[in-house]
């Protein structure tokens, strides 16, 4: 007899499958935006920018580009019905440029491990919205310019 998935063991493989396409060991970005919803969303709220259509998939390219050994932790799932939050941790050493809206960081050949939330909805099997709530300032921290950061940026 075999038990049929549950609501929640659907949207957490749902939710695995888009941070395994994120990886830099295994990223697909084409596969990545493909798992949300016409009209969904990824919101960088760090950054305050949304990303629409195509263009949910820059944030996967810009970070593997500055960190191509790009891993995230997953430490803990929480579900209410269509939503799933995680709690997790990016990790990777900067070895290229790290793009962010208000300027551009060099590489600095250090390691981050920054903590993220992450919430995401879904409505039939597929992202309808994810709001990535990073640890900027941890981020910055770790790469050694958060005290100076007029002189880390190159515009």
């Amino acid at each position: 007899m075999s038990v049929s998935m549950t609501k929640q063991d659907r949207n957490e493989q749902l939710i695995r499958r888009l941070y395994h396409l994120a990886e830099a060991a295994s990223k697909d970005t084409q596969q990545f935006v493909s798992l949300f919803a016409n009209g969904g969303y990824f919101y960088d709220v760090s950054g305050g920018k949304k990303y629409q259509g195509s263009d949910i998939g820059l944030t996967v390219d810009l970070y593997t580009a500055a960190f191509p050994d790009m891993h995230r932790e997953l430490d803990s799932f929480y579900f209410d019905d269509n939503v799933v939050i995680v709690e997790l941790s990016l990790n990777g050493t900067h070895k290229g440029d790290l793009a962010l809206p208000t300027g551009t960081i060099p590489a600095t050949g250090k390691e981050i491990h920054a903590p993220c939330c992450d919430v995401f909805h879904i409505e039939n099997g597929k992202v309808t919205s994810f709001h990535c709530y990073l640890a900027v300032p941890i981020l910055l921290g770790q790469l050694g310019v958060l005290m100076n950061l007029g002189a880390a940026f190159r515009h």
